[in-house]
């Protein structure tokens, strides 16, 4: 029985390794990173089990590690393999657009803070520094809980913009609800950050609100 799920996991990495995912079921795909961390373990019935509780490939990687123990056979080293994997995908993403235009890799921009974003319970406020030709400098989580305007403070958002030497910002946050449509709290956050950047010289190019694969753009509603 040890050489049989020996060969199985063996045909899943020379399959992996020959075609990349392609013609892997999504099941396959969460065996192979649960057999990273336990490389003797069969992990099938794991698998299929974590797609059946969270539903999704990408719930799967998304879950809590606490909910994923929940599932008989997954443990810390199983965990491990599943976490790696989403959260290299997170870096690759990020990595991919800095030093780039804003505005023309916007697509590539929007991929990442999606990902990044759209699973999150709670709500999460970014700046992405921007240099003096709209190239990405870096992107910065800033903070987290319920936004409010007692919960952003314009202080460490132009601190952190002289520290990046950043000409330009463009502001994030998600909605966990899934209504992309900004509250009155958002929309005076915006106004007070707006006025901290403009007493330093850097402009503010958007505030983006992520909801599930919803996107509102404050400056394409004329609110910038």
């Amino acid at each position: 029985m040890a050489n049989s799920n020996e060969g199985h996991r063996q045909r899943l990495r020379e399959k992996f390794l020959k075609s990349g995912l392609d013609g892997f079921h999504d099941y396959e795909i969460i065996e192979l990173l649960l057999t990273l961390g336990t490389p003797r373990t069969d992990c099938k019935q794991q698998a299929k089990d974590a797609l059946k509780k969270f539903g999704s490939l990408k719930a799967v990687l998304e879950a809590e590690p606490t909910g994923l123990k929940e599932i008989k056979g997954i443990g810390d080293k199983n965990v491990l393999g599943l976490k790696i994997a989403q959260a290299v995908s997170r870096r690759y993403l990020a990595d991919r657009v800095l030093d780039k235009d804003f505005v023309r890799s916007a697509d590539e921009v929007l991929d990442y803070l999606k990902h990044n974003l759209r699973d999150k319970n709670r709500e999460v406020f970014l700046v992405i520094y921007l240099n003096g030709r709209n190239q990405i400098l870096k992107m910065e989580e800033l903070f987290e809980g319920t936004l409010s305007t007692s919960a952003v403070y314009p202080r460490e958002v132009v601190k952190r913009a002289l520290v990046n030497d950043a000409a330009a910002l463009v502001f994030v946050h998600n909605h966990p609800s899934g209504n992309p449509n900004p509250s009155q709290d958002d929309l005076t956050i915006t106004k007070k950050l707006k006025e901290a950047s403009q007493a330093i010289d850097v402009s503010v190019h958007d505030h983006l609100i992520i909801a599930g694969n919803d996107v509102y753009s404050f400056a394409d509603h004329g609110l910038i």
